[in-house]
């Protein structure tokens, strides 16, 4: 059964970092890759989807992490709606950081473009039709950027507990800042 904790493990500081690097890093990479001529774009979006596989994959251990630790003990000023909008994001969160990479996996793994994981593990192709593929097409660039409003908002959370409420939630995930706080 899940536990309340008040700490991040490693492991998942690390996670969260990483696939924040990764989903950020393939963003650029993608909107980079619109202006390339075709040869050099397939080679970018190779990478692309490459990395969304493995965001996937880190995402999966990451929610495999959170479901057996449990939630954190959020500091007790919070007020509920702050409360609420913190579940919110991190459930929106692992939502669109498992929609996102299945949806680009959906539409772009087919037999005529077979999806090859860095070169070296071949997927399988997507069961879908043209219209099925079209319409996961359709979700993943609107859902990335979906993505780009939460972290923003995660990130002006976080720097709203850690400026104003001089609070220890950026620090749970910055274990640097815990030394600072104390000084203050």
């Amino acid at each position: 059964m899940a536990t309340v904790h008040s700490s991040y493990s490693r492991t998942a500081i690390t996670l969260h970092w990483l696939i924040a690097v990764l989903v950020l890093g393939n963003i650029v990479g993608a909107v980079y890759a619109e202006g390339l001529p075709d040869a050099e774009r397939g080679a970018v979006m190779g990478i692309h989807k490459s990395i969304g596989i493995t965001v996937l994959a880190l995402t999966l251990w990451r929610l495999v992490l959170r479901l057996k630790a449990g939630f954190l003990v959020l500091p007790a000023h919070m007020k509920g709606w702050e409360i609420f909008l913190a579940r919110l994001t991190h459930i929106g969160f692992y939502v669109l950081l498992l929609a996102i990479p299945l949806s680009g996996w959906a539409f772009a793994a087919s037999p005529e473009r077979p999806l090859i994981w860095f070169d070296l593990v071949p997927l399988p192709d997507s069961p879908l039709g043209k219209a099925g593929r079209g319409f996961f097409h359709a979700l993943h660039g609107p859902a990335a950027f979906l993505a780009l409003v939460l972290v923003v908002l995660h990130v002006l959370g976080a720097l709203k507990h850690h400026f104003l409420d001089r609070d220890d939630v950026l620090a749970r995930m910055l274990p640097f800042l815990r030394k600072n706080r104390a000084d203050a």
